[in-house]
């Protein structure tokens, strides 16, 4: 897991229907929502981002998307905080700002392995989760641990296999049981499937779908897989130096913006 900073500043309770609600189950350590208030990053006397203004739920899967170089991973970097900037991010708990720092989960484009490398699933997933040495016999409680682990994305049957032969997708679907033990309270996607065949594209998508609903999560997913955002994200958000269009699929699918960006998409449903 790593952390991000809440910036200290004011901020108006949220009155989205859905934070509302997730106030009234909370236990006084959930994320609602996060505020992002003109955030602007500053690279060697370019902007890189330009006064971002964003309002992300938690139960709410929020796809970013936008050509390359338009911004995308350095607003991650910026939520949390590895890279400098100016303006606020306001993590939000039951109407007010988190008195703690928010965890992240993350899964990258890629994993680098070594073609040839012994370590299986199993190890690897105990490598992050426990401090037993994974050189040692395994106990029982240890294969338990990897059920539970692999169990969120259904991929327990991995254990035994080596990582270096999994299929793209399967490795992703792995990734994805690490980066959600334990549940963060934001979890980002930076194009987690890169090079992913379209079948497992899908079953990631599906997971990464239930899990907002599962776990009440705010979901952050980068993407070039414009039909399958359409899909099953709730918010698409295009970047181009900063927000160039906010709003559900269908609708910034239509704006000129987006038409610019990528060419006309059509939505299953839609007519040509």
């Amino acid at each position: 897991m790593m952390d991000g900073n809440a910036s200290v500043g004011a901020a108006a309770p949220c009155r989205e229907e859905r934070c509302s609600r997730c106030g009234e189950r909370s236990t006084g350590t959930h994320v609602c929502c996060t505020q992002i208030r003109h955030l602007s990053v500053c690279a060697h006397g370019s902007y890189i981002l330009r006064n971002v203004n964003i309002h992300i739920h938690c139960g709410e899967l929020t796809a970013i998307v936008g050509r390359n170089g338009a911004g995308k991973t350095t607003f991650f970097k910026a939520l949390l905080n590895e890279m400098p900037h100016s303006g606020d991010v306001l993590f939000m708990q039951d109407k007010a700002v988190c008195a703690r720092r928010p965890t992240f989960g993350y899964v990258p484009q890629t994993l680098a392995l070594d073609a040839g490398s012994p370590v299986s699933v199993s190890d690897m997933v105990l490598s992050c989760v426990s401090r037993y040495p994974v050189w040692l016999p395994q106990r029982k409680k240890d294969a338990e641990t990897v059920r539970r682990v692999l169990s969120a994305t259904q991929t327990q049957a991995l254990a035994k296999r080596r990582v270096c032969e999994l299929s793209g997708g399967e490795l992703q679907r792995v990734m994805l049981a690490l980066a959600i033990t334990p549940v963060p309270d934001i979890l980002l996607l930076d194009e987690p499937v890169s090079g992913v065949d379209r079948a497992g594209l899908s079953l990631f998508y599906a997971l990464v779908s239930e899990l907002r609903h599962t776990h009440d999560i705010t979901i952050l997913l980068i993407s070039h897989d414009l039909d399958l955002v359409a899909r099953y994200a709730d918010k698409v958000i295009l970047f181009d130096g900063g927000v160039a269009a906010e709003g559900p699929p269908e609708q910034v699918y239509r704006t000129e913006e987006f038409i610019r960006t990528f060419g006309r998409i059509v939505i299953d449903g839609e007519s040509g």
